[in-house]
C-alpha cells in the first residue's frame, strides 16, 4: 500500500516540473508591459517630433536659403546669411538688449523673488502671508499686450503719469520722454517686465520655501542664528531646485521677448529697443527676408539651448556634491 502511494508522488514530481517554464512566461509579461509604455508615449513622441524637431530642422535648412516667400522663389546660399549676422550692427544691438533684459531679469525676478518670498513666508499670520502672495500675483495675470499699453501711457512725456509725479516730488528736471529718446527707451521696457513678472516668481519660491520643514529654522533659532543667515544657510540651498528652473526660464524668456517692445516701441527709436525676436519679425515679414529671419531664429535657439545645458549640468554637479 505505501509503496503504491510512493509511486503515485513520483510520477505526479516530474508532471509538476515538466509543467512549463514560468522564466518564459515573466518575460513575456515584462516584454508587454515595455510594448504597453511605449504605446502611452509614443503619441507624445510623434507630437514633439513632428510640432517641435521637425520646424527646427526645417527652420535649419531656411537659414541656408535666400526666400522671397511672396513669390515662392528660393535659391540655396549656403552660410551667407550667418555672415550677414556677423556684419550686421543691429543684430549685435538687438543681441546687447537681450543680454540687458537677461541680466536684469535674473537680478529681480530670481534673486530679489527669493528675497521676497522668504521676507512673506516668515510672516507669522497667514491671512497677511496669503494677502501679500495675491497682491504680487496680480500683474502676472495681466496680459502682456494690455501691460504694455498701460505703461505707454504712464510713460508718456506730456500726461504720462511717471512725469507728474516727478514734478509733485520735486524732481521735474528728471522728467523726460521715457520711450522717445534711446537712452532710456530699453530701460523703460525692461522696468515694465519686471513689474509683470516679478510676482510670479515670488510665488514659485514661496511655494519652494513651504516645502522646508519648520524645524530647521526652529533650530537654528534656538542656536541663535539671525534671520540673514538662516535665509543663506537654510533657505538658499534648499530651493535651488527651484532657483536652477528659474534661472533658465527667465533666460530662455529674455531672448524670447517680443510683445513688450513690439507694443511699446516696436523697436524705435532708432533701432536703440531692437531684440532679437523684433528684428526677426522685422526682416522676416516686413523686408520678406525669411532666409535672413530663419538665420536670426536658429541663433536664437542655439543660444536658449546652451544656456539651458549649461544650467542643468551645474544642476547636476550641484546635487551630486550635496
Amino acid at each position: 500500500m505505501l509503496l503504491t502511494q510512493q509511486s503515485e508522488l513520483l510520477d505526479r514530481v516530474p508532471a509538476v516540473q515538466t509543467a512549463g517554464p514560468r522564466p518564459p512566461r515573466r518575460s513575456s509579461r515584462s516584454t508587454a508591459r515595455r510594448l504597453l509604455a511605449l504605446g502611452w508615449i509614443l503619441p507624445a513622441v510623434v507630437v514633439l517630433a513632428v510640432f517641435v524637431y521637425l520646424p527646427l530642422a526645417q527652420n535649419l535648412g531656411f537659414s541656408t536659403l535666400e526666400w522671397d516667400i511672396y513669390s515662392g522663389s528660393q535659391e540655396f546660399i549656403g552660410a551667407e546669411n550667418y555672415q550677414r549676422l556677423v556684419a550686421d550692427p543691429i543684430f549685435w544691438s538687438s543681441l546687447w538688449n537681450n543680454v540687458l533684459y537677461a541680466v536684469v531679469s535674473l537680478a529681480f525676478q530670481v534673486f530679489g523673488a527669493i528675497v521676497l518670498a522668504a521676507i512673506i513666508e516668515s510672516i507669522r499670520q497667514d491671512r497677511w502671508r496669503r494677502g501679500l502672495r495675491a497682491i504680487y500675483f496680480v500683474p502676472s495675470a495681466i496680459s502682456l499686450t494690455v501691460a504694455g499699453l498701460l505703461f505707454y501711457f504712464i510713460y508718456e512725456p506730456n500726461l504720462g503719469m511717471l512725469n507728474h509725479a516727478l514734478e509733485a516730488v520735486g524732481l521735474g528736471a528728471w522728467a523726460q520722454p521715457w520711450l522717445g529718446q534711446e537712452s532710456t527707451a530699453m530701460i523703460s521696457i525692461i522696468a515694465m517686465s519686471q513689474w509683470q513678472g516679478f510676482g510670479y516668481s515670488t510665488l514659485l519660491f514661496a511655494v519652494a520655501i513651504q516645502r522646508i520643514p519648520s524645524e530647521l529654522y526652529e533650530a537654528a533659532a534656538i542656536d541663535g542664528i539671525g534671520a540673514v543667515r538662516r535665509f543663506f544657510t537654510i533657505t538658499l540651498p534648499l530651493v535651488r531646485e527651484m532657483t536652477g528652473l528659474m534661472i533658465i526660464v527667465t533666460i530662455s524668456g529674455a531672448f524670447q521677448v517680443f510683445n513688450e517692445v513690439m507694443v511699446m516701441t516696436s523697436g524705435g527709436p532708432n533701432n536703440s529697443t531692437q531684440v532679437l525676436g523684433t528684428w526677426l519679425y522685422r526682416n522676416g515679414f516686413v523686408r520678406n527676408d525669411f532666409g535672413y529671419a530663419a538665420a536670426i531664429a536658429t541663433v536664437i535657439f542655439v543660444i536658449t539651448l546652451g544656456i539651458a545645458l549649461v544650467q542643468l549640468w551645474i544642476n547636476r554637479r550641484r546635487r551630486v556634491e550635496w
